[in-house]
């Protein structure tokens, strides 16, 4: 999950905690009965059966095959399609209230639009099924990465305004066929990573990118023979937008007075401060802001993009319609976000003015994990990431502050074990015992937030890290064919924290303590 992608997986990093100072003790009672508890998945990372009951490859099949993504391939992944009944046994004697997963675009619509694929009809109306019956709550994601390769094949994926009609054909089949019993949906997860990552970096499928602006990543350097990493980070994100609202409107207009539902998107989310006093860093610092969050949220919320971003960009940038604005403004009953680390950022003058950008360089930053560490130019996979539990806190005051207030699910948050596989997983237990306190306290700020979730409930396909890296409360054999599942210490730890009602005691650092203090 760091680049200004970073995707949820670079998150294989090593941990790193703030000074401990004070200590904070809480329980499940003391958030508010309607917050949900859950965690997460994703269909391209869980499932497996990648060619399966008619299932078609997606980008991301194609991808690992060529042997580039942590050289082993998602084929089997957790084996979700076939033990999907068994996970959700273990959800519910984990004590979760809410699971999140993701529709297969290429299992449900193997071709991209079309007849739908009758056993991925049945899987999915399977697994909300069992879901429900333990009275767990559903919330699906519409589009979790996995483009069908028919499409991308056809007319680029996202680099083409025909996948605004395609997506909108999957999130009407989606909403007719399980919006009975779904009731949260989000449209896309985390478009503002895929835009870097595919198409600037050129480190996610498809791999477009342009000289001098692929990066390396993991050992790989990335071969920029195709793509334009100046332009197709802005078409790909005006897609995604319009996409976004056409399946809002959608829903809005067909589905949602009768089906009682909520609709949002996913935002991934990084804590910027400013790398020093400096009123140059402390712009630098908004720069990143507005393209990481105020790329996606200001064409969502007021209707268009930040003015900082339309005067870096100029003409790269598409404009939107006075139509596709007035769609577009207030598209959401919720934000989602993904949240797992903060960094310091600094101004970067060494960027020219004038000439050609990427998207990255339209911010004119570079980023550190540390004050002690020199900034690097770009916002790559650092070394060392900073869980500073404050930062987010820090985060949903300036979601609240600067969008009215609304709604947040925080749909990922969560700590991965790179090539230490073990069992006895406390730093996993402080991680996330720190940011649930953090987003008690945001609740007592009067932040508007309605859920957590952790990523992921079990070791899936960590995308570029493969196997390496575990972020699952539940352990999984990959090197037995059965797939054996077995519990963390974590796994215990959130059943007491939700089922048994024992308080998570966390260790925070004296500036979070003082400011809880003073608003108790």
């Amino acid at each position: 999950m760091a680049k200004v992608v970073l995707t949820a997986v670079l998150l294989l990093s090593c941990a790193h905690y703030p000074s401990v100072l004070c200590l904070s003790e809480f329980t499940r009672d003391d958030f508010p009965a309607d917050f949900v508890f859950g965690a997460a998945t994703s269909a391209f990372q869980y499932e497996g059966a990648w060619a399966e009951d008619g299932k078609s490859p997606s980008i991301w099949d194609t991808f690992t095959h060529e042997g580039w993504a942590g050289r082993n391939t998602p084929d089997v992944a957790s084996d979700g399609y076939h033990k999907y009944k068994g996970d959700i046994k273990l959800m519910s004697d984990t004590g979760l209230e809410a699971y999140r997963f993701s529709i297969s675009w290429p299992r449900l619509l193997p071709n991209g639009r079309g007849p739908v694929n009758p056993k991925g009809l049945e899987y999915y109306n399977n697994v909300i099924n069992e879901i429900i019956k333990f009275g767990i709550q559903p919330h699906v994601t519409l589009h979790h990465l996995d483009v069908p390769q028919v499409l991308q094949d056809e007319y680029g994926g996202w680099l083409s305004p025909k996948i605004i009609d395609d997506f909108k054909e999957l999130a009407d089949v989606c909403f007719k066929e399980f919006g009975d019993r779904v009731t949260h949906w989000t449209t896309i997860n985390q478009p503002n990573i895929n835009s870097f990552g595919s198409y600037d970096y050129g480190f996610f499928p498809p791999c477009r990118c342009s000289n001098p602006y692929g990066i390396t990543f993991m050992g790989d350097s990335v071969n920029c023979t195709k793509g334009n990493s100046t332009v197709e980070p802005y078409i790909t994100a005006h897609n995604y937008l319009l996409a976004h609202s056409a399946a809002v409107e959608l829903y809005r207009n067909k589905y949602q007075t009768i089906q009682k539902g909520q609709i949002g998107i996913n935002i991934y989310t990084i804590g910027f401060s400013p790398l020093t006093n400096s009123a140059e860093d402390a712009m630098a610092a908004g720069r990143a802001r507005d393209f990481l969050i105020g790329w996606f949220l200001n064409p969502i919320f007021f209707g268009d993009y930040p003015e900082m971003i339309k005067t870096n960009a100029g003409s790269r940038l598409p404009s939107f319609t006075y139509s596709e604005s007035q769609k577009l403004k207030g598209s959401c009953d919720f934000i989602g976000m993904n949240y797992y680390y903060s960094l310091y950022v600094a101004d970067d003058s060494s960027i020219p003015k004038t000439g050609l950008r990427d998207a990255n360089s339209d911010m004119f930053a570079k980023f550190t994990a540390f004050k002690d560490v020199p900034p690097v130019s770009q916002l790559r996979p650092p070394t060392q990431i900073s869980h500073d539990f404050e930062s987010l806190r820090k985060m949903l005051n300036y979601l609240k502050d600067t969008y009215r207030n609304p709604p947040i699910y925080i749909h990922e948050n969560g700590y991965g074990l790179k090539f230490i596989d073990s069992m006895n997983d406390v730093g996993r237990i402080s991680f996330l015992s720190g940011f649930i306190g953090s987003v008690l306290q945001s609740i007592r700020d009067g932040i508007d937030v309605r859920g957590y979730f952790v990523w992921t409930f079990i070791d899936g396909y960590e995308l570029l890290a493969g196997y390496a890296s575990r972020f699952g409360f539940y352990h999984v054999n990959f090197e037995d064919s059965e797939h054996e599942r077995t519990p963390r210490l974590s796994a215990h730890w959130y059943r007491n924290f939700l089922r048994n009602g024992t308080a998570i005691k966390v260790q925070i650092n004296d500036n979070f303590c003082s400011k809880a203090r003073s608003s108790d």
